[in-house]
């Protein structure tokens, strides 16, 4: 889910980020997560030079943000044919959220318990080995 700029939001992101300034300097509501995204939930961002970074990891109640974005690999974060933008992106394949998800506890060691934890519910959810 897009969370606006990089430079004008990345120090406001709190568990529970509901909107974000824009480039045009009014505050923006970022949209209710879908029904469809019943898995781990990305808030990502946008850096200069059409760089997207992670900045929040959401599953279930759990809402954790990053001290430490990650800029995104789309290929191995999002999967390919997959691009990201201002409406959500769905990615169907749960073994690219799960390497996301574990390159963002890499990045973010003050996490890493939280996060893993979360992996391992997302994946006894999932049925993953």
């Amino acid at each position: 889910m897009y969370h606006g700029g990089f430079e004008r939001n990345f120090g406001r992101v709190t568990s529970g980020f509901s909107s974000f300034e824009g480039t045009d300097g009014n505050v923006h509501a970022i949209p209710a997560w879908p029904d469809s995204a019943d898995g781990l939930c990305f808030g990502y961002m946008e850096k200069a030079g059409k760089k997207f970074c992670v900045v929040r990891v959401r599953y279930g109640a759990d809402d954790i943000a990053l001290k430490n974005e990650l800029v995104l690999d789309p290929g191995r974060h999002t999967g390919f044919g997959n691009r990201l933008g201002p409406e959500p992106t769905l990615v169907e394949d749960d073994g690219v959220a799960l390497t996301l998800l574990e390159d963002i506890a890499k990045k973010n060691s003050e996490s890493a318990d939280a996060l893993l934890n979360m992996r391992a519910r997302f994946k006894a959810a999932a049925k993953i080995k």
